[in-house]
């Protein structure tokens, strides 16, 4: 009988408890917004752009890019591209607005930034 009454705290533990992915971190989403990604150029010169891979956040869970539309997961601040053009693709939040390509599970040299914070994109 005392687990049966432990069981609505039990789901009220569950219920107010941050969603955990598979990789620990905590679901979230990215600021909706314009991501333009380049390389870093010479320097005191402007980065070399990489348009291949800017991409605009328009939702809670989908992004927009130059050839066609995808959905994202992000945990902790793991950014992963599940669908669509960029399907596979990883980076990392460095911070808000900042995120940086990973080639072979480290951060690469490719940084998108958001350029463009907006309500749809």
């Amino acid at each position: 009988m005392r687990s049966l009454a432990l069981a609505p705290l039990l789901t009220l533990c569950l219920v107010a408890a941050p969603a955990l992915a598979a990789s620990g971190g905590p679901l979230g989403t990215l600021m909706l917004g314009r991501y333009e990604c380049e390389r870093p150029g010479p320097p005191a010169e402007p980065g070399v752009p990489e348009p291949g891979w800017s991409f605009a956040v328009t939702t809670s869970s989908r992004y927009i890019a130059s050839a066609g539309e995808g959905t994202y997961l992000l945990t902790g601040d793991a950014l992963t591209m599940t669908s669509g053009p960029l399907d596979g693709t990883r980076l990392i939040r460095l911070r808000g607005g900042f995120l940086r390509l990973l080639e072979n599970g480290k951060p690469g040299p490719v940084r998108c930034i958001l350029l463009r914070r907006s309500d749809k994109h």
